[in-house]
């Protein structure tokens, strides 16, 4: 089968985001050496720091391709995919602003009210307002067609009612929105994909609980989100009634897209590779040489991805594709690593390497899972290939 049904140009950087990467290297070193962030395994689904998130939109690294006119800097998406390689290289605390930045405030940017754009997007830019993703429910993962949260016509609005699983960050300090599908008309077997439409719901509205789940390794960094009766102004409707179906698939593109996908866990081999580079025999130099081709390809497929974002293009299923290939090196970059590390280092109750490794161990997991199971993910792709 011709792999031309998938496309991922071949991409150069232009000088402004080459000279724009030495500025945020700068920028990360200094923020490591003075203590502003101590670097972290899966750092943009762990690491909560809205002072840090601050820091960012101050510098304009956040909402870097919207408009100025609601605080963005209408700068290419290889400018932003340049920032958003070296905080994940860096292992930076980038969790609270991530999902806003990444695809909630986009898609508000071309769905949302003007009221909504006005007063959010602004704040998104400067790293003051955060977002939470409301897709998946109890018993309703991948198959999101299936959802249960229920939205009612009432004067003004919307009256909302159901609850919602993962929501990463929404506990977090400043996180006011979440982007939720809801069914605001009844399923229809043969269509259940119709009758639903996205609502920007306020975490802070009567009726809106948020209960942080613990997760492996002790930390609570997604929650189960409740709604009820929560009252959605009419102005809150993303794009149209009852076409929620299509904005969540634009929105998974966004979410799927980024280099995220396989970087989450870079920050670990890259500072393996300062031990193991000291006296390396064969077997260390097979596996870093094929952990770096990996890393390498998948860059390359992520870039091309940028690079049909940036002609206006929504590349859901090489996202996908993407997505599939690169949590899976997710898991083989620990397995590895823990191969030809020494034990001692395994073993340590100190230093940054032995701590990253812990952290990788206990997170890497979920990879699979969120944004999609891979196995929904090979679904795409293989729809696509024409094969089902």
């Amino acid at each position: 089968m011709s792999s031309s049904r998938f496309r991922f140009p071949r991409v150069t950087m232009p000088d402004a985001a080459r000279a724009l990467r030495q500025e945020v290297r700068e920028f990360l070193a200094a923020e490591r050496a003075s203590g502003g962030f101590v670097p972290m395994a899966d750092c943009w689904a762990s690491g909560f720091s809205a002072e840090f998130s601050r820091k960012l939109g101050q510098r304009g690294w956040l909402g870097m391709t919207w408009p100025r006119q609601y605080g963005g800097h209408e700068r290419s998406f290889l400018e932003r995919y340049v920032v958003t390689e070296e905080m994940l290289a860096a292992g930076a605390p980038v969790m609270a602003h991530w999902i806003a930045d990444r695809q909630s405030g986009t898609q508000m940017l071309r769905h949302a009210s003007a009221e909504v754009k006005n007063r959010a997007l602004p704040r998104m830019a400067a790293g003051q307002t955060f977002c939470a993703i409301g897709m998946s429910e109890p018993n309703t993962g991948s198959d999101l067609a299936s959802v249960r949260t229920r939205a009612d016509k009432v004067a003004g609005g919307w009256k909302v009612n159901g609850r919602k699983i993962w929501s990463t960050g929404a506990h977090g300090e400043g996180c006011d929105y979440m982007i939720s599908l809801v069914r605001t008309a009844p399923a229809d077997e043969k269509a259940r994909h119709q009758g639903l439409s996205q609502l920007i719901i306020d975490l802070k509205a009567p009726g809106v609980t948020v209960r942080g789940i613990e997760d492996i390794g002790g930390q609570v960094h997604f929650n189960e989100t409740l709604f009820e009766d929560v009252f959605v102004p009419e102005s809150h409707l993303l794009g149209k009634e009852g076409h929620g179906w299509s904005l969540v698939v634009g929105e998974l593109a966004l979410e799927r897209s980024g280099p995220e996908r396989f970087l989450s866990s870079f920050i670990a081999l890259r500072e393996a590779m300062q031990v193991l580079a000291a006296n390396p025999d064969d077997r260390t130099r097979e596996v870093l040489g094929h952990l770096v081709a990996r890393i390498k390809t998948l860059r390359r497929m992520s870039l091309g991805i940028a690079g049909l974002l940036q002609e206006g293009k929504s590349p859901e299923t090489e996202a996908a594709l993407v997505k599939d290939m690169a949590t899976r090196f997710e898991r083989e970059l620990i397995e590895q690593l823990r191969v030809v590390l020494p034990e001692a280092v395994l073993l340590s109750s100190s230093g940054v390497l032995p701590r990253l490794m812990r952290e990788a161990i206990l997170r890497v997991p979920s990879s699979t899972l969120r944004g999609g199971t891979n196995e929904v993910l090979k679904g795409m792709i293989v729809r696509q290939l024409g094969l089902r």
